[in-house]
């Protein structure tokens, strides 16, 4: 491993995740830019690069194994390693999304990327990551995935894909599944909330910018050593599981 950090963050071409590459790169960190689209990825390379990031493009798409795993042998071949892992790589699904209407090919295809994409994504870093002083992995979920929330009375979180919903639900069950694997290791492994956040992922209704959703994800992706392992956090502190 270098001296210098470097992480990995899928879906970093735009949005959140690409304000995450920022936040992690002004830090001084080697930043790989995970994204599937070329023309998207070498974009945001491009601006990376131009704010003074040393950023690389990782041409990733979390759905596909032979994609997975080359990414691996790059980051692994340019890097040299890996020392933080961003799973922030999602879709909704579309909407209106009910229950009741939501097809089952839909309800497929949002949990492949969302909770089968991270796994694959984690599984194949995991390697160079037990190899890092101090490796991390942190993966985006949502509040909404909250069954502890969604079952309080008087919270309303408003009419919310019923996929998505169910898939971060998914990868927090996941997160705790792999802080208990790990548990011999120094992998600090937590799951974040950004928050309502305006991005194309919901049609730009947010009430907060890109940079402060990913404001959560570069907090845990630079815990100290003795950080906590196996939570659910936001903004504010702890997310009821």
């Amino acid at each position: 491993m270098s001296e210098r950090t470097i992480a990995l963050v899928t879906g970093a071409n735009k949005g959140i995740g690409y304000e995450i590459a920022a936040g992690l790169g002004a830090l001084g960190w080697r930043i790989g830019v995970g994204a599937r689209d070329r023309q998207h990825r070498d974009t945001a390379v491009g601006k990376l690069r131009a704010a003074g990031t040393d950023a690389f493009g990782v041409p990733l798409d979390v759905t596909d194994d032979a994609s997975v795993a080359a990414a691996a042998e790059l980051i692994a071949g340019h890097a040299g390693g890996l020392d933080v892992l961003v799973n922030n790589a999602a879709i909704t699904g579309g909407t209106p999304q009910t229950p009741t209407t939501v097809g089952p090919a839909t309800v497929r295809a949002v949990v492949e990327t969302n909770v089968i994409g991270v796994i694959r994504v984690t599984n194949a870093m995991l390697p160079m990551l037990r190899d890092s002083a101090s490796p991390r992995i942190v993966n985006m979920s949502s509040s909404v995935g909250s069954l502890a929330l969604q079952t309080t009375p008087g919270i309303d979180m408003g009419p919310v894909p019923a996929a998505y919903l169910a898939s971060k639900t998914f990868l927090n069950a996941l997160t705790i599944q792999y802080v208990k694997e790990l548990s011999d290791t120094n992998i600090l492994v937590n799951s974040g909330c950004p928050g309502f956040t305006a991005t194309d992922l919901n049609g730009f209704q947010g009430v907060r910018t890109p940079q402060q959703g990913a404001a959560i994800a570069i907090r845990l992706a630079t815990l100290p050593d003795d950080g906590p392992t196996g939570g659910f956090f936001d903004d504010a502190g702890t997310v009821p599981w």
